[in-house]
């Protein structure tokens, strides 16, 4: 592993344009990798600690302590006195420039007001497991169901996506009839019609068809991709037509060419169109949006925009959901991952 990421262009020395390389290869990961470190980072921070200013990297929170003729555990605070001693404080109120407090180990001495720029709170890292554990609890059957709809429609829209898809990249690359190109250009125009368009048409066709709050309501209008039909048509076009031939003069009908050699030789595409597939089914948001209204009917995406109670947005926990929903797409890259750079340069797509 060491040796694969210290390889070197030409000689053993490092060259001026290794460093480039990973000068760029390094600044690109941190771009891209950051922003989900500081989500999964700041899924474990408590309520306070994400919205104070400055932010902190790690999770901290703020150290307290029980002091006797209390209600509630009051703040730890390092004061430095005029002197220049520092001594340990715990904040009762502050009031504009000025804090009050008391001595937790005797309390009995009465309040002290010192200046509010010379106490400095206490930290300590402090996990927030707690964000999770709150979030199973309350969310209860609801995050249950919402798990199952987001399932259920991804991996049944990414089945018949890619049984859709290379069919019809079957018939378009081995095929040879009139029309088929414009027929390739036909499918390949409708990538410049926004999504937002034909909302409205399909949610009038969803309601006609009574599949409103219903997941079929959301698999059935997006099984068919023009990407995924052009990615599998470049790869299938690669294939040789010798087999092709061979499996005919073999007495091999249509349909065996098509799923015991051709779907087979083609997984690499199928990998790459399926990864696609299960990100923009997981991801999903506009159309679940108008179909699925039922709070019962409803996934992931819906249910993390919506989570909120009487006591407005705890971010700590939508910080949690966001990371649970992410598990699943990255667990379904990395099975996928070997699959990706073969396809995607296979397609031609580079």
């Amino acid at each position: 592993m060491l040796s694969f990421f210290t390889r070197k262009r030409g000689g053993i020395r490092a060259d001026w344009t290794d460093w480039l390389t990973y000068g760029y290869l390094g600044l690109g990961a941190i771009v891209m990798l950051a922003p989900v470190l500081w989500v999964v980072i700041s899924s474990f921070k408590g309520e306070g600690n994400l919205t104070e200013f400055p932010p902190t990297l790690l999770p901290k929170s703020f150290e307290s302590v029980k002091v006797p003729g209390y209600p509630r555990p009051l703040t730890l605070f390092r004061v430095t006195r005029e002197d220049g001693s520092v001594v340990t404080l715990a904040q009762v109120r502050r009031v504009g420039i000025e804090a009050v407090m008391v001595d937790p180990a005797h309390p009995e001495t009465g309040r002290i007001t010192v200046p509010a720029d010379r106490a400095e709170p206490i930290r300590q890292y402090h996990l927030a497991t707690e964000n999770y554990t709150q979030l199973l609890d309350s969310a209860g059957s609801r995050i249950g169901s919402s798990i199952y709809n987001t399932f259920f429609i991804t991996v049944m829209a990414t089945v018949i996506t890619l049984v859709m898809n290379s069919m019809a990249a079957f018939a378009l690359s081995i095929y040879r009839f009139p029309g088929s190109n414009v027929a390739l250009l036909i499918i390949l125009a409708t990538l410049m019609i926004p999504a937002t368009v034909v909302l409205v048409p399909i949610y009038l066709i969803v309601s006609e068809l009574g599949l409103t709050n219903n997941p079929w309501g959301v698999i059935l209008p997006v099984i068919s991709t023009p990407t995924g039909v052009f990615l599998l048509r470049q790869y299938m076009l690669t294939l040789p037509t010798e087999l092709i031939e061979a499996a005919r003069m073999d007495h091999a009908s249509e349909w065996r060419i098509y799923w015991k050699l051709v779907v087979p030789l083609s997984t690499p595409a199928l990998a790459v169109v399926a990864i696609f597939s299960i990100m923009s089914r997981w991801n999903e948001f506009l159309l679940p949006l108008i179909i699925l209204t039922e709070p019962h009917a409803q996934t992931l995406q819906i249910a993390l925009a919506g989570y909120t109670d009487e006591n407005g947005i705890h971010y700590g926990m939508l910080l949690a959901m966001t990371t649970l929903t992410a598990l699943p797409l990255a667990l379904a890259f990395i099975f996928l991952q070997r699959y990706i750079t073969t396809g995607i340069a296979s397609t031609g797509i580079k």
